[in-house]
């Protein structure tokens, strides 16, 4: 059960990477469809505290890579101006990542420092 969970997580968020590749040409009418399918609407998303969106996608079964991902997404998403309050919620998950997982990632210190 839980890795028809992870699978269908990781779906959704190949989708939000599909759609956000081009940052000019994004459908935000589908990215927030992608988002609900994984309960986080982006009003929710926007206003949600970092500690808190943690929690949540620990409790929803993101696994590692996938959260890493997601906060690749933020990242993403940030790079717009309405977005720009979720870049500090990417770094917060990142370092998230970095202290529950107990693996050190070189890679994930390196999106860290990019974003600070």
């Amino acid at each position: 059960m839980r890795n028809e969970e992870n699978e269908r997580i990781n779906s959704v968020l190949k989708q939000l990477t599909a759609l956000t590749f081009v940052p000019e040409d994004w459908n935000d009418a589908d990215i927030l469809t992608q988002l609900k399918k994984i309960g986080l609407p982006l009003e929710v998303l926007v206003n949600i505290k970092s500690d808190d969106l943690n929690s949540y996608l620990r409790n929803y079964n993101f696994d590692w890579a996938n959260m890493e991902l997601f906060a690749d997404l933020l990242v993403t998403f940030s790079a717009k101006a309405a977005y720009e309050s979720l870049k500090p919620k990417a770094v917060a998950l990142y370092n998230f990542i970095q202290k529950e997982s107990k693996m050190f990632s070189f890679e994930i210190m390196g999106k860290v420092n990019a974003l600070n």
